[in-house]
């Protein structure tokens, strides 16, 4: 039969395994894993509606991670978001006329940065800017335009 002792210390092992567990749950969902970019370089985009993007959200282009979100600012001017983002200083050579797009990982996952590379052959530099992007879908928008669609199209004609 175990002892007293042998049984606490495993109880013991065995929470502080969960609460280890825990931890690197809450990193993982966190989006805080990740080691931050080296080397980086700015670029900004601007965007109509930016949904549920946040600092710290990935930059991907191919679906690889190349940067993250480090600043998001609105501009009274322009009615827009201004999206800041950090790329890695390994991908100097993402072509100026590239796009970005704010798009969804999975149904109702996190928001992120995607870009598209363009086809000129100058590359972005720190304090360049996204000349085409394009914003976050909205769902309950997208719900609400068939929703309104379906009304009118079951409605009678006068």
């Amino acid at each position: 039969m175990i002892n007293r002792k042998s049984l606490e210390l495993w109880v013991g092992l065995f929470v502080a395994a969960g609460i280890l567990a825990l931890a690197m749950l809450a990193f993982k969902v966190g989006n805080l894993t990740s080691a931050d970019v080296m080397n980086s370089y700015k670029v900004t985009g601007r965007f109509d509606n930016i949904g549920g993007l946040k600092v710290k959200a990935a930059v991907t282009m191919a679906g690889v991670r190349i940067g993250r979100v480090s600043a998001i600012a609105f501009d009274n001017k322009k009615y827009q978001a201004l999206v800041t983002m950090d790329i890695d200083g390994r991908y100097q050579n993402i072509p100026k006329d590239s796009s970005a797009s704010i798009l969804t990982s999975g149904l109702l996952g996190d928001q992120y940065v995607g870009i598209e590379p363009g086809g000129d052959d100058a590359s972005l530099k720190s304090g360049d800017s996204f000349l085409r992007t394009q914003s976050a879908l909205v769902l309950e928008k997208l719900v609400g335009q068939v929703i309104f669609n379906k009304a009118g199209e079951s409605a009678p004609a006068k």
